[in-house]
């Protein structure tokens, strides 16, 4: 199945166009990643796709409906999005955060019931994050912070995660750890992911499907060892790299 369709998607600011007719199907269960430079349009693309940008009729289906005519509560309820930059400004529980999540399936002013805080608990659990449930959340490190923020993500029971440079501000210890995390994701839910990455070995890795932006066009797409090679990679970053075969996993790897 088709968890996402995008047929023709443009978008431009002021008079610059940031994509210039994207076309591309990402299928239900997968782990797509969206890879290239900066300014190639990866951000731009994710808003789109998740409505934080207002997006035109018969460009983005979501299962197969019209996404310009899904309300965003009603979105929120199969789709979730993990910003790049998940500022919170309230001192909050960490379990108070991901309570957040419950929001799209509750009515004004309806309390979480037994079986809203059962479902926080679990993602909770299987974010390793219920350790922290009574600390306040600007008292975590960063990678902890972010599994919160992917465990609110999962508190709202998306079908579709989004996530924009998931592990751009982590060491690599918690790097590892939230790749991880979201693979397993992808696999045990059989949620369809959808991630921007800036580490191309990080998209080798984890990834069933890779999709290569250059100036706003999709210059290539597919799985990762056909799209990541030495040539796209000249063409697309502009820089020469090697390719060698993983001694542990034996997928490709860049070495720069």
């Amino acid at each position: 199945m088709k968890a996402l369709s995008i047929s023709n998607l443009s978008w431009s600011y002021s008079d610059k166009k940031i994509l210039d007719q994207v076309t591309v199907d990402i299928k239900g269960s997968t782990f797509t990643g969206i890879i290239g430079p900066n300014g190639s349009g990866k951000t731009t693309m994710a808003k789109l796709v998740s409505k934080l940008l207002p997006v035109d009729k018969k460009t983005v289906y979501v299962d197969m409906e019209d996404l310009s005519s899904i309300k965003i509560k009603q979105l929120a309820k199969s789709m979730a999005l993990v910003p790049q930059s998940s500022a919170i400004n309230y001192d909050l529980t960490v379990y108070d955060v991901v309570a957040l999540g419950r929001t799209p399936h509750l009515k004004r002013f309806q309390q979480e019931s037994q079986s809203d805080h059962d479902l926080i608990q679990s993602v909770m659990e299987e974010t390793d994050t219920w350790q922290y449930r009574d600390r306040l959340i600007h008292q975590l490190s960063g990678g902890e912070r972010q599994r919160v923020i992917i465990a609110r993500a999962l508190a709202q029971e998306p079908q579709i995660l989004i996530l924009d440079e998931p592990v751009t501000y982590l060491d690599v210890h918690h790097q590892i750890q939230v790749m991880a995390l979201i693979k397993s994701l992808a696999e045990k839910r059989k949620i369809t992911i959808v991630t921007i990455l800036h580490d191309l070995n990080h998209a080798i890795k984890y990834c069933d499907h890779v999709i290569m932006l250059q100036a706003g066009k999709i210059f290539d797409h597919g799985h990762p060892s056909q799209v990541m090679t030495q040539e796209n990679i000249k063409s697309v970053y502009g820089i020469d790299v090697y390719m060698i075969e993983h001694p542990v996993t034996k997928q490709p790897m860049v070495i720069f």
